[in-house]
Order: C-alpha cells, then structure tokens, then sequence
C-alpha cells in the first residue's frame, strides 16, 4: 500500500485530496487487488489493473458521491479498466449471457443449497480448488460471484457495477454458484476426497 500512497503524493493536486483519496479509497486496495488477481490469473497483470484503478478513480475523485459505497465506485473502476483491457486485446466480451450458457442452470438438489457437509469442506479444505474453479467460470458468472461471495456487495450495488438489472445479478449469481458446485464435486472426486456413488 505505501507504494500507492508513494505515488499519489506526487501529484500535484492538493494535500486534502490526497490524504482523503487515502482514507476512503485507498483502504479497499486489498480488495480490489484480490479481485484483479482473480479477473487475470496474473500477478504481475493483477498489479498494473489495480494500478490502473487506483490512478482513474484518483483522477475521477472528485466524482465520487460522499456517503455512497466507496468499494462498489471502486469495483466499477475496476471492472471497466478490466473490460478496457480485454478490448485492447481483442478479446470477445460477453456482455449478455452466452448462449452455451442459456440452457437450463445445472440441478442442484435443495440439499445441496443448503449448508451441506461437502460444501463446508469445500469451502476450508480445498482453498486452492475453489479459486481455481472461480477463475474457470465465464466472467459474467465470475464477476458476480467474487462480488457478492468475496467482496459481500448487495445486489444492488453489484447490479451498478456489472451495468445490468438486479433480476440478472440474481440470475448468472444462481447459475454462477451451481457451476461451482459442480466444478468442486468434480475436483474433489478427482483427488479422492468424495467417492462416486455406485
């Protein structure tokens, strides 16, 4: 963190910007980092997005609606210089739902809705599995899974960032929740740690 505070304190744009940009913004740079890590799959990609981040939402400041959600502004940053990125590269966004994904959402029975045994297990034995089937899911899953599991954003304030209806957030959050499921299951019975039924 002294490294953006290193670099914000050399712009020339006043002292009381600076050290308010720093309290209100620059706490979350865990966050936003964390979930740059998890859009790229990089670290060194992951440091210049959050850079990146840091240096719009330091110039668009004063923007910035005193009293609201500073995370969610910040995410939203995040999310577009990410977006830039991909367009820069040539990238092909989904912006709607995909249509390999407009079938029908994965069953998953009410018990595995609920707080099942495998699904704590999952969630403390096998750290490194559950980030890997994260980062395997599209990006509109991803997105709204890492902001309303990770970063424990409303919907509505996810519905602000992403750029779509709250009804959508809820949709792709559902279906992005039963790929995971269905990813961990299958990491877990490659590794051994649930047997397949007979």
């Amino acid at each position: 963190m002294t490294m953006w505070k290193g670099r914000l304190s050399g712009w020339a744009t006043g002292e009381d910007r600076r050290r308010e940009f720093e309290e209100v913004a620059l706490v979350h740079l865990g966050a936003i980092y964390r979930s740059a890590l998890r859009l790229t799959n990089n670290r060194a990609e992951a440091e210049d997005l959050t850079q990146d981040t840091c240096l719009r939402a330091f110039r668009g400041f004063h923007r910035f609606d005193p009293g609201t959600n500073c995370r969610a502004w910040l995410f939203t940053i995040l999310r577009n210089a990410f977006r830039d990125r991909l367009r820069r590269r040539h990238h092909e966004l989904l912006d709607t739902e995909s249509a390999d994904w407009d079938g029908e959402t994965p069953s998953v029975t009410s018990e595995g809705m609920a707080r099942h045994p495998e699904e704590e297990f999952f969630l403390t034995a096998l750290p490194g599995d559950v980030d890997r089937a994260l980062r395997a899911l599209p990006l509109p899953f991803r997105e709204v899974v890492m902001l309303s599991d990770l970063e424990q954003l409303s919907y509505k304030e996810i519905a602000e960032v992403v750029g779509c209806p709250i009804g959508t957030v809820m949709s792709r959050l559902s279906r992005g929740r039963a790929l995971l499921r269905q990813a961990l299951g299958r990491f877990a019975r490659e590794q051994g740690y649930v047997k397949e039924s007979p």
